[in-house]
């Protein structure tokens, strides 16, 4: 049975929960402590000249190239949000091949930029073709029912309906209300199918909300957790949830 473990994070830029603290080499190493196959990353910078001239140790190269490394030989990143000084959005960084990539633009005219990276992986020893979706939605409510509504058409229409599918990222929906969406699209959660509630991630010193998800269709979630404690609570805003997914 193929299997893969997956991570997802929000990056928080590469600052620690105040931003305060420049750690990205820190959460460099953490990601590789865990032997993620797969790591889904939210508001990872593809550039940023201010912080580039401000801080020692800026990479040179995008953070999710930095992140990536010579552990996940291949990476695909959707720029959300741009600016003067740089830009950021989602990244998914893979150990296997990655053999298509586009990011779907879902930001709401007038909000906050977001989007949807949907990559095609090919998992070796006849796992076939893998559908990894990064996420990150809106702030309010009412713009991430229209999002999740848009998630649901690029399932229907982008992914053969027996193709194994992973959805993970930044959700933001602590309500919960979003869920029957995803649901009715053929989704389930890896921590709600395990557990019977959703994880709580944010913020990372002290979870109480449960705003990051991993979703799958077509596949089954196993032993999902949350990465609480050091050094992940000084390392991002989010504490970052891992999962086996088997198909």
């Amino acid at each position: 049975m193929p299997a893969l473990n997956v991570l997802t994070l929000n990056a928080h830029m590469g600052f620690s929960l105040t931003r305060r603290r420049f750690v990205l080499p820190a959460l460099r190493e953490a990601i590789r402590s865990v032997s993620a196959d797969l790591v889904f990353l939210q508001e990872v910078l593809g550039a940023h000249a201010g912080h580039a001239r401000r801080h020692a140790g800026w990479p040179q190269e995008p953070q999710y190239e930095f992140l990536a490394d010579t552990t996940w030989t291949q990476h695909a990143y959707g720029r959300n949000a741009a600016y003067p000084h740089g830009h950021h959005g989602n990244a998914l960084l893979s150990k296997f091949p990655i053999l298509r990539q586009r990011n779907h633009d879902v930001s709401i005219r007038g909000h906050e930029e977001r989007g949807l990276l949907h990559c095609v992986i090919e998992v070796p020893a006849g796992g076939g073709e893998l559908h990894a979706v990064c996420v990150h939605l809106g702030l309010r409510e009412a713009h991430r029912q229209r999002q999740l509504r848009l998630l649901c058409e690029l399932l229907h229409e982008a992914m053969p309906a027996d193709a194994p599918v992973v959805v993970a990222g930044d959700f933001n929906d602590w309500l919960c209300r979003g869920h029957a969406i995803a649901a009715g699209c053929g989704l389930r959660e890896a921590f709600v199918d395990a557990h019977g509630r959703f994880a709580r991630s944010f913020p990372s010193r002290l979870p109480m909300l449960p705003v990051d998800r991993i979703y799958v269709r077509g596949a089954s979630a196993r032993e999902p957790r949350v990465l609480g404690g050091m050094p992940w609570s000084r390392l991002s805003d989010h504490a970052p949830l891992l999962a086996r997914i088997e198909w």
